[in-house]
């Protein structure tokens, strides 16, 4: 597996790495085998690949108990973020959310610990000067943002802290952070995590129809507002969305490439990527990701899959916040 060194941090970490927001279970994936997470995780090091991406938010801290539970004996093999809740960002309380995530994950150090989200509620010049105080501790090693927008990625820089990667939505259906957040982190070497690399699974091409989309992954602004979990309020851009996805599976069925490797191995060819988070939840799901390893992309074939998203791109905006219309700014 493919090496990447993350930022500015030396830290360096698999072009694939593990999205654990299902481990613990929870309402969102629902049930979650701990037997599962212990044998995705072995394998997962015995592949190569070495990041695990968790967050306190994730099932209520489940996340990180039990990936700090499929990890021991091998945690110097394995690189783990987590993130810490913008809320949780007061400088006493940020302390004590960092030590929880520690008992969680059964570790003494942290490799790169993220702000989950831009923080409204704190000063975030005092939560970044705490994150560097743990750094200077060694509690964690390298300080990253997720779903910071040019703005709000400005703001943390303003306060000159070093800061190694920003955790954004990227896919071939959302494309936002192309227009101005990657350029800006290109230009400060921040390293960027794409996260829901195959939309939750729509890149999977077992969908056809906007309507046989499940409510709970049909939340995001691709979708019209109306629907029951959106919370956006904006028309959406599902025409514009399927036939991006009718396009990118006709090409792969043409390649003879499944649509799902297809869209990762998209995502980890492009600028800027330090590592691609693909949730996996068992051994099965795993042994089909790890074969986008042997798949590289032609200029050609990036080329026409980014001309047939190109469409949704310009509907959707330069808004990387695919939940909410302005959170990320």
């Amino acid at each position: 597996m493919e090496k990447r060194i993350c930022g500015k941090s030396g830290i360096g970490l698999s072009a694939m790495g593990l999205g654990c927001w299902s481990y613990g279970g929870g309402d969102y994936w629902g049930p979650q085998s701990q037997q599962d997470v212990d044998a995705v995780a072995q394998a997962a090091l015995d592949h190569g690949i070495n990041f695990f991406d968790t967050a306190e938010g994730y099932n209520d801290g489940r996340s990180e108990e039990a990936l700090g539970n499929a990890l021991k004996g091998r945690r110097h093999e394995a690189k783990i973020g987590t993130k810490i809740s913008a809320n949780n960002t007061e400088p006493t309380v940020l302390r004590e959310h960092c030590e929880a995530s520690l008992r969680r994950l059964q570790t003494d150090y942290i490799d790169i610990y993220m702000v989950h989200w831009p923080i409204a509620e704190h000063s975030v010049a005092d939560a970044f000067a705490t994150l560097n105080a743990l750094k200077a501790e060694g509690k964690i090693r390298s300080i990253g943002v997720s779903n910071f927008g040019v703005q709000q990625l400005s703001e943390a820089l303003a306060t000159g802290v070093q800061i190694d990667v920003n955790q954004l939505c990227y896919n071939l259906l959302s494309r936002a952070i192309e227009v101005e957040i990657l350029p800006l982190c290109l230009e400060h070497e921040i390293g960027i995590f794409g996260y829901m690399p195959l939309m939750q699974g729509i890149l999977t091409g077992i969908y056809r129809t906007a309507d046989e989309i499940p409510h709970v992954h049909a939340r995001f602004r691709h979708f019209r507002g109306d629907r029951p979990r959106a919370g956006h309020g904006e028309a959406g851009a599902e025409a514009e969305m399927f036939e991006a996805i009718d396009g990118i599976r006709a090409l792969a069925a043409s390649e003879g490439i499944p649509m799902s490797r297809l869209a990762l191995a998209w995502a980890m060819a492009k600028p800027g990527i330090t590592c691609v988070l693909v949730g996996t939840r068992n051994l099965s799901e795993l042994h089909e990701n790890v074969q986008v390893t042997g798949l590289s992309l032609s200029a050609e074939m990036i080329g026409q899959l980014d001309a047939l998203t190109e469409p949704l791109l310009q509907k959707l905006g330069s808004n990387a916040d695919y939940f909410l219309a302005k959170r990320t700014r």
